[in-house]
């Protein structure tokens, strides 16, 4: 294993992987190139690795601030019961809500942490009001709105 990674990944998969991560619209000639396979096997390598779940699928990257969602908020939840029952729905609830972009379950003093993003301020406000604050079970919340954008990106890091 490569840092961890599954035996069943060897160098020339990572650096195909690596590669998709920073061009998903590489064509396959330009990926064999970079990787110093025939196209064949490389395109045999890629199908493989997309039908074991290591490429999940393919999205370009949007500019929100010229999308109209500039604002990047997060949001810390504490459910009011922690029963099987209170988390189901308040998870259905969130994957209803396209402007929550991530939820994930954390340990520590709170349930939650959501992702979301808004055009402004007020635009948020709205949306808590609205939504945030309807989630079913939601007893408190605590949002941390992002001045800045220091890094952000979804590519791992694969050694």
């Amino acid at each position: 294993m490569i840092h961890g990674m599954p035996a069943t990944l060897d160098r020339i998969d990572l650096r195909i992987l690596t590669t998709l991560q920073e061009d998903g619209r590489i064509s396959n000639l330009k990926l064999a190139e970079t990787v110093a396979l025939s196209p064949t096997a490389v395109l045999a390598r890629v199908q493989r690795l997309t039908r074991e779940g290591y490429i999940r699928g393919y999205e370009a990257r949007l500019d929100p601030n010229l999308l109209g969602a500039g604002l990047l908020v997060f949001v810390e939840v504490l459910l009011d019961r922690t029963t099987p029952n209170v988390f189901e729905a308040f998870k259905a609830a969130v994957q209803a809500q396209p402007a929550i972009l991530e939820c994930h379950m954390v340990a520590g003093g709170f349930d939650y942490l959501l992702k979301t993003r808004a055009a402004d301020m007020d635009a948020y406000r709205r949306f808590a009001g609205a939504v945030l604050w309807q989630l079913p079970g939601v007893r408190e919340t605590r949002t941390y709105a992002v001045m800045e954008e220091v890094k952000s990106t979804s590519r791992l890091y694969l050694g």
